[in-house]
């Protein structure tokens, strides 16, 4: 099995589900245990992403105080694997906002994809990458020139206890990545520069300016 960031072949384990990639610094799902789509689709409907919900607004909102201090209503943005309950999509339309929603099982429409934008958010979906080498291939050539993709995964880091994570006991959680993982993504996937702060929100910039993020 190769890794399907950086396609290094994958021989050692951090357990017996997933591989610890010695090249990009990613755990990656071994492929014996990566849920199909109907087992998949099963996962995602018992989680209760409630928009109207408070907690759920505090929870996402790192991304939408972002997107609101960095763009402004006229730009266009892209909530990239929206989910059921488009909470980020929804709280910027709030504000005058125009944009998409695209999700492999809750927004299927692929005519999004077809465009390009200013900011492109994924909140808790960059995990669910079975092949994360396409998909940030895919969401960098749709990002404009002074684009920002803004991400929310939690990074792994050698001082959390990997066999109790919470992170580790979601069966659709596929591909975790490291600091280091973000930084390979940076240097290999045509971005200009990447930040992640409070081991858990990521900026992907199109530009080099580090002042933009």
């Amino acid at each position: 099995m190769n890794c399907p960031l950086c396609d290094s072949a994958l021989s050692h384990r951090i357990d017996s589900t997933y591989f610890d990639c010695e090249e990009c610094q990613a755990l990656v799902m071994d492929v014996a245990f990566v849920p199909d789509r109907e087992a998949e689709l099963r996962h995602y409907h018992t989680h209760d992403n409630d928009v109207n919900d408070p907690r759920y607004r505090k929870f996402t909102s790192p991304i939408t105080e972002h997107v609101l201090s960095h763009f402004t209503p006229e730009q266009n943005g892209l909530d990239f694997g929206c989910g059921p309950g488009p909470v980020i999509s929804t709280v910027l339309s709030e504000h005058g906002y125009s944009i998409a929603r695209y999700d492999p099982f809750f927004s299927t429409d692929v005519q999004p994809l077809a465009a390009d934008y200013d900011y492109i958010v994924c909140c808790e979906v960059i995990e669910h990458f079975h092949r994360p080498a396409e998909e940030f291939a895919r969401l960098r050539n749709m990002l404009r020139p002074g684009g920002h993709l803004v991400c929310m995964s939690s990074l792994y880091h050698e001082g959390i206890d990997f066999a109790t994570w919470r992170y580790r006991k979601d069966p659709t959680h596929t591909f975790i990545y490291r600091a280091e993982t973000v930084a390979y993504i940076t240097k290999n996937f045509g971005f200009q520069f990447g930040e992640v702060r409070d081991g858990r929100f990521i900026v992907w910039s199109s530009e080099s300016t580090e002042q933009s993020l």
